[in-house]
């Protein structure tokens, strides 16, 4: 059995891709944007809300699902589609970041993570195997290899060993997949039998150690790639370099993903270099924080000078809040800590986000994208003086 994901490209202009794919679930335009919906929600959002904003997939975290309240019981409730009432794509993560970000709690041999929830201390293995297995419970269109996360900076013998034990895994989770599409499988229940499976490109900020992740991934065969490891601190210059030489790597034919980066300059800079799938928590936990992207540049709604400022977030945003509310409220809401501040707020930079990508989209398939490009930096992606 094969998934039947696919992926093709509609237009290009200069290493700018837009393209679309095909999943059990529904149809993705790219470039995209992924909101995460960490535990079966966009924090302080109704689904139909994302919906409504144009979101075409969102992202589910594999790790704190696992948790919970348990892959087990979600593939019960037929599949986190159907437990969360979500009915467009939707990607996991292998739930890798989250274990090795715990530092002190958790420790890796060539078998997998082992690691201390930070719920309740309880001790779990998280195998490549295991990651494949928990995520064929969840039933998410694309599923995502397990891979070893390296801080930065690094050396590159322990960014090539780091690399080298991620190719080793993505090896063994593609093995699993296949095993699953194939036959059934003692204990695992797969809800989705349509799931993708990406592999993860490592090697920290080493392009010799980036050449050699991504031939030896690609060589695995997935449905998709991604770029990890990167956005983890490293100079921004050093990150676009190595997402261009990376994505100029991979196939034409298929998605590529650069995981967790994501400013709206970011996306930009990045799309430009051939990148398809984006996510990022920053809109949704700047909304919550006070932090608003807009047309003129970011606002701290926080600031004192909104308190009597009648006019909208943005005059170029048409999503509810930009319609319905002015920035002194916005504030009063913020500065109440009323739960509707953060509703309002997520909604107006999921806007915002995902406005970016049509216009994006749109520019690509225009053959304007680098006369947006130049505009954008100039103006969009701008620091406002308070931000």
């Amino acid at each position: 059995m094969s998934s039947p994901f696919s992926f093709s490209l509609q237009s290009t202009h200069g290493a700018a891709r837009r393209g679309e794919f095909h999943t059990p679930h529904g149809v993705v335009q790219t470039p995209a944007f992924m909101p995460v919906g960490t535990q079966g929600a966009v924090k302080a959002m109704r689904h139909r809300d994302v919906e409504e904003l144009g979101a075409e997939i969102i992202l589910g975290n594999t790790y704190h699902l696992f948790l919970r309240p348990g892959d087990e019981l979600i593939a019960r409730r037929g599949g986190l589609h159907r437990f969360i009432g979500w009915t467009r794509p939707m990607l996991t993560d292998s739930g890798g970041y989250q274990v090795f970000s715990l530092s002190d709690r958790r420790s890796i041999t060539e078998e997998g993570a082992a690691f201390q929830s930070h719920l309740d201390g309880a001790r779990h293995m998280l195998t490549p195997e295991k990651a494949v297995d928990i995520q064929a419970h969840l039933g998410s269109d694309i599923a995502m290899v397990l891979d070893e996360c390296l801080a930065y900076p690094a050396t590159h013998e322990a960014a090539a060993a780091s690399m080298q034990r991620s190719v080793r895994w993505a090896r063994r989770c593609r093995e699993r997949l296949l095993r699953l599409r194939n036959e059934p499988v003692a204990g695992v229940t797969p809800t989705n039998p349509g799931q993708a499976q990406f592999g993860i490109v490592q090697g920290g900020v080493f392009q010799d150690l980036r050449d050699e992740s991504a031939d030896a991934t690609v060589a695995v065969g997935f449905e998709g790639y991604a770029i990890g490891g990167l956005s983890v601190g490293e100079p921004i210059d050093l990150m676009y370099k190595v997402v261009e030489a990376t994505a100029a790597r991979l196939p034409v034919g298929q998605p590529r993903y650069l995981m967790g980066a994501g400013t709206p300059e970011d996306i930009v800079e990045c799309v430009a270099r051939g990148i398809d799938m984006f996510d990022c928590v920053m809109p949704t936990r700047h909304a919550r924080n006070g932090q608003l992207f807009t047309s003129e540049g970011r606002i701290n709604i926080k600031n004192a000078r909104y308190a009597e400022d009648d006019r909208p977030l943005d005059p170029r945003c048409g999503c509810y809040t930009c319609r319905t509310h002015s920035r002194a409220y916005l504030r009063h809401l913020y500065m109440a800590g009323e739960m509707t501040s953060g509703t309002l707020n997520t909604l107006h930079n999921l806007s915002f986000y995902l406005d970016t990508m049509r216009a994006i989209r749109d520019a690509i398939a225009l053959r304007t994208f680098e006369s947006f490009r130049q505009e954008f930096l100039r103006s969009v992606a701008r620091l406002s003086a308070d931000s």
